[in-house]
């Protein structure tokens, strides 16, 4: 399983990419897709909405079960993904192309808090086992 080492992850299976511009981009990861299975429904939260840390903002439902998404951590969203809406196992084929929502952070530093790709691994070990 690959785990990109440019992204930070959340202990719930988010992963997020700082843009240029100080922007959010995110999904959810591989390992999350692969425990699910086929997607069949993505309901991404709506631009313009304010969100805390931890808030279940968005669902995906797989033909094994529904997950809440959560926030990495508090801001606005500037945007959701439509076509992984119409298109939900796009996740299924690459879930780290296939993001979910963008958000502008309401803290830049709150992005330091969550973990690195090596962390992430440690995480997706110790759950195997």
């Amino acid at each position: 399983m690959s785990i990109p080492a440019d992204l930070k992850y959340t202990p719930s299976h988010e992963w997020v990419r700082v843009e240029a511009d100080g922007t959010l981009t995110v999904g959810i990861t591989h390992h999350a897709q692969d425990l699910l299975g086929d997607m069949v429904f993505i309901e991404n939260p709506a631009a313009g909405r304010s969100l805390n840390k931890g808030e279940e903002c968005a669902v995906v439902e797989s033909v094994k079960a529904a997950s809440d998404v959560y926030a990495p951590v508090a801001g606005e969203v500037i945007a959701a993904n439509a076509e992984v809406e119409s298109s939900p196992e796009a996740i299924n084929k690459d879930a780290y192309s296939a993001w979910m929502f963008k958000l502008k952070p309401a803290d830049a530093a709150d992005v330091a808090s969550l973990m690195d790709a090596a962390a992430y691994q440690k995480l997706v070990e110790s759950e195997a086992h």
